[in-house]
């Protein structure tokens, strides 16, 4: 049988799914890396939704009300049309790169008696990294989906970086310490395996 008509999963996990915002679709940072991250996370979104796996959206808010992107209740601030139509247990709104801080997040996991977070979203260097890296301090241990996790080439005053080196970068480094990174089919295919 497929992975589409299963629905076992493990019981202690959650799916975190961020900031798939309209920002980098049409928006100033349109995500580039890896090819096929928003049908992945929708994949994991809709895995999670037939398994009864909790699913918590995070939403990113630019702190300034001017800022030129994330600007609450502008059209780039959107949750992307198919994250919008998909099942999800909780909306956070954060303003800061972590989505532990400042929100209710640890806390909704906690009383849901989780203890292990499945990330996915964007951007990888960014807000995906540092959610990780924040639920590891925190105890949880952290899935953290390869495929479903996007970014873009950067340049600024440090220097350059292509987008799939720092996808890779990124994906190093979170496996040395912080999360096992595992791509999208694989942590679907291992639940049916555990369930």
């Amino acid at each position: 049988m497929t992975d589409e008509g299963m629905t076992t999963t493990k019981v202690d996990e959650a799916l975190l799914v961020i900031d798939v915002q309209n920002e980098y679709f049409t928006g100033r940072l349109p995500v580039t890396f890896p090819e096929g991250s928003l049908n992945n996370i929708l994949r994991a979104m809709d895995y999670a939704a037939r398994a009864g796996m909790p699913v918590a959206v995070i939403q990113h808010s630019a702190a300034a009300k001017d800022s030129p992107t994330f600007r609450k209740g502008s059209e780039e601030w959107k949750l992307h049309p198919e994250i919008e139509i998909r099942k999800r247990d909780i909306l956070i709104e954060k303003s800061l790169p972590g989505s532990f801080t400042g929100t209710g997040l640890e806390k909704w996991l906690r009383e849901a008696g989780l203890a292990r977070v499945a990330i996915c979203g964007y951007m990888a260097q960014m807000c995906c990294d540092t959610t990780a890296r924040q639920a590891f301090h925190l105890g949880f241990a952290v899935d953290f989906l390869s495929d479903a996790i996007g970014t873009l080439a950067v340049q600024n005053s440090a220097g350059s970086i292509s987008a799939p080196d720092l996808h890779r970068a990124v994906m190093v480094t979170q496996a040395m310490r912080f999360a096992r990174v595992i791509e999208t089919k694989e942590w679907i295919g291992e639940a049916l395996i555990v369930g």
